[in-house]
């Protein structure tokens, strides 16, 4: 039997992070007295690993200041999620969609995700889902998005076939990191990248709605082989 390896982007696809992230970028260019970056250039680089990220928002940095601003940024982040009012929560559907699909024969579960492993592990923990993945790639120890190297960590942990592989995300570069892997792109249209540049890059599927989404994979799950 085919193991099922269907792996989820984490912000702007199983949780909103939007208000925390442009929050915490905001302090962290200001610990360098930098203009922070508009909203929508905030949540255009989300998915990207943190430097990567930082990079781009701070055109013209030399290295140093990118490690500036991304250990100020992972300490804002880390006091903004002591208050209790600044949380992350999941889209309504994803708690009930994972455990669906954690609870089928023959599919696994995996997260790849330009968030630390900490912060999966927190998310995890606070939702009750942490023994529903079999295997999780972050931005600790993998190549940025939208490299393949997640994905081809995920597979070869689990044992899946690439045929038979499934990434689902709300970024161009959960698309494009699904296409240069040879898997399934689908994409949703709750997060943080437009439709059209979803469909732009190569989603296969758009999901308006985690019930739509169950549905795509149910149709094919079992026969899918990745067009290149």
């Amino acid at each position: 039997m085919t193991r099922q390896l269907i792996i989820f982007d984490c912000d702007g696809t199983l949780v909103d992070s939007q208000h925390m992230i442009v929050a915490a970028m905001e302090r962290a260019f200001g610990t360098v007295d930098l203009a922070p970056p508009r909203r929508e250039a905030v949540l255009g680089i989300v998915g990207l690993s943190l430097p990567q990220a930082i990079s781009r928002l701070a055109e013209g940095a030399n290295e140093e200041m990118v490690m500036r601003i991304t250990n100020g940024y992972k300490g804002a982040f880390g006091e903004l999620r002591q208050n209790p009012d600044n949380q992350e929560p999941m889209y309504e559907g994803a708690h009930e969609a994972i455990l669906d699909l954690a609870g089928r024969d023959g599919v696994v579960l995996g997260i790849a995700t330009g968030k630390s492993r900490a912060g999966v592990d927190r998310l995890l923990e606070r939702f009750e889902l942490g023994g529903c993945f079999a295997t999780i790639q972050t931005a600790d120890d993998a190549p940025s998005k939208p490299h393949s190297g997640m994905i081809d960590q995920a597979i070869l942990e689990t044992g899946a076939d690439t045929a038979a592989t499934v990434m689902i995300g709300d970024t161009t570069f959960d698309m494009e990191m699904a296409r240069n892997a040879g898997v399934k792109a689908l994409g949703v249209s709750w997060g943080y990248h437009p439709v059209e540049a979803l469909r732009s890059v190569g989603a296969h599927d758009i999901a308006d709605d985690f019930p739509q989404l169950l549905h795509i994979l149910n149709c094919t799950l079992g026969g899918y082989r990745a067009t290149q």
